[in-house]
């Protein structure tokens, strides 16, 4: 790995992308998709690797190979899929990414739960030294700073968890599971609660999860920057201990007790954001 850029990690569904991307040197993505990519202000990756799904057998639930994006450009499916018979399909509209040839990590970054995920964008930095697909994101310094500290307490997480309910889809900062229930811990910057119509809508979400199982631990960018030690980590230990500890599948993995952590400065600065 030589330059320093930005990656996307992009999902594979199926062998026969896998086939385009290696032989062929392309993959596309729905432009919807990069939609709402380009509204996280997080399109134009350098590098893309791919989280390869359940179909892919020993393979599955780890990225192993990524290339560098060399140019973009948007397309009809017909464009891309000439052999296919011309449908109302045909007429769907791809980013398409064209690539250098695949590139295979030297240790696949691996998901400990077989979660589904969508595109996540992240840094060069993070993409290079990630073990678990955890490690990767990239939306908050806040939520860098509790991670750092999940992983050195041996915290099982899992960032970004996707939450449906009744037809609602909710993102929780950090969710974790306990054999006797699950829950939300969320980030929250400065601006929490301060517009009326979020208020509502965080109450809907907050009802919502409440009514699912979820039990939701807030914390502000004060106490996650100073209080860190003594505040934000306790509360969430004694948490996990009330809720019967840690779990993975039913199974007890362990009780995590409270420790001094040591306090951390000066790690709010993103030294490379997603543009």
């Amino acid at each position: 790995m030589s330059s320093c850029g930005e990656v996307l990690i992009a999902i594979l569904n199926n062998r026969a992308d896998l086939e385009i991307a290696r032989d062929q040197h392309w993959y596309r993505i729905p432009v919807d998709q990069v939609a709402k990519l380009k509204q996280r202000e997080c399109w134009h990756p350098k590098w893309l690797a791919f989280y390869q799904t359940k179909v892919f057998g020993a393979e599955a639930h780890t990225v192993r190979y990524y290339a560098e994006v060399t140019a973009i450009r948007e397309v009809y499916r017909w464009e891309l899929f000439p052999e296919e018979s011309r449908t109302g399909k045909s007429e769907k509209r791809y980013c398409k990414l064209e690539l250098s040839p695949l590139r295979r990590l030297s240790k696949p970054i691996m998901s400990k739960r077989l979660r589904r995920i969508t595109f996540i964008p992240t840094t060069w930095e993070k993409f290079a030294i990630a073990d678990e697909i955890n490690d990767l994101w990239n939306d908050s310094p806040l939520e860098d700073q509790l991670w750092k500290e999940f992983k050195k307490l041996e915290i099982d997480a899992e960032r970004q968890e996707h939450i449906k309910v009744k037809e609602r889809n909710y993102f929780l900062d950090f969710a974790i599971y306990c054999v006797d229930g699950k829950i939300n811990v969320e980030t929250d910057g400065d601006t929490y609660h301060t517009q009326k119509e979020q208020v509502v809508q965080d109450n809907i979400r907050e009802n919502a999860l409440k009514t699912t199982g979820w039990r939701t631990l807030r914390f502000n960018s004060h106490q996650l920057k100073e209080q860190m030690a003594d505040y934000c980590i306790p509360t969430i230990v004694e948490n996990i201990n009330r809720l019967g500890g840690l779990s993975e599948q039913g199974l007890i993995l362990h009780s995590v007790q409270p420790v001094q952590v040591v306090q951390q400065l000066n790690l709010f600065d993103r030294s490379h954001s997603c543009e």
